[in-house]
């Protein structure tokens, strides 16, 4: 049985459950309300987005990205106060951290099991066991069940040094209801499920974030429009990327803080004064 954890739960908790067992799953953190909001927001891109190419992608599967620029809603849930006190704890080893992709992943019936995997596999660079470079949340905007295709998850695997295959008998099912979201580190070998219904597409929110330093998997700065990006407050803007990934990373034009990009008119963006 998976370990879940109810509404107020502190982010030390959570913090410790994904360093012991690479995931924690909070159940009704957010009101329904708000992912009935998102998926009234993104629905008529979610109906657009083609399916995979690929097994791993999922045939049957879309992926609609550019939530913040496309949904408020989704903005709340990004800047979730647990969220994002949970991810300082656990990315708390680097100078900053950032929004790594934020994607609706749409699970058309009949779409196969995902082949399990670790979502920290750039290019096959070998990051050290100890140093964590991503914290992930899946967000149930459907009902995540064994039959539609909740997320699979095989707990320590992240504490597993070196490539390994597991099948689906082999893992976990994250189930949950709407509102319900589950955090878990870019070591442990997770996928998406399977889904087995005749009629009903599982809908689950992925914001992800990284530290400071790594490219982000979702280019932020040209997914929302430099327009939309102006009216957005600067907290949210600096969780995009508007900031130092770490020091003297992410500058522009000359020695400016990036918010500087859609704040002209002040005087004190230089850095170092």
């Amino acid at each position: 049985m998976l370990k879940r954890f109810s509404f107020g739960v502190s982010a030390a908790e959570v913090e410790q459950c994904m360093r012991e067992e690479g995931y924690a799953i909070v159940d009704n953190l957010v009101d329904p309300e708000v992912i009935k909001r998102v998926s009234h927001e993104m629905m008529p891109y979610i109906d657009k987005t083609p399916t995979g190419l690929n097994n791993f992608v999922g045939r049957k599967t879309r992926r609609t990205g550019a939530l913040i620029a496309r949904s408020p809603a989704a903005r709340e849930i990004v800047m979730n106060p647990l969220a994002l006190d949970v991810t300082g704890r656990f990315l708390g080893h680097a100078s900053e951290f950032q929004l790594h992709l934020t994607q609706v992943i749409s699970l058309d019936p009949g779409q196969q099991a995902q082949k399990i995997h670790r979502d920290e596999a750039w290019d096959h660079y070998p990051f050290p066991m100890d140093y964590d470079v991503l914290c992930n949340t899946m967000w149930a905007m459907s009902d995540f069940t064994p039959e539609a295709g909740a997320t699979l998850l095989v707990p320590r695997t992240h504490l597993i040094p070196g490539e390994h295959d597991f099948e689906e008998k082999d893992a976990l099912v994250a189930e949950m209801e709407p509102g319900s979201v589950l955090f878990y580190t870019g070591k442990i070998y997770h996928a998406g499920g399977a889904n087995r219904t005749q009629d009903r597409v599982r809908h689950g929110l992925n914001i992800n974030y990284s530290v400071g330093w790594v490219r982000q998997e979702e280019n932020h700065y040209l997914s929302t429009p430099r327009e939309i990006a102006a009216t957005l407050d600067d907290d949210l803007l600096k969780v995009m990327g508007y900031q130092l990934g770490g020091p003297a990373l992410g500058w522009i034009r000359d020695f400016e803080h990036p918010l500087a990009a859609v704040r002209e008119g002040a005087d004190d963006w230089h850095l170092g004064q």
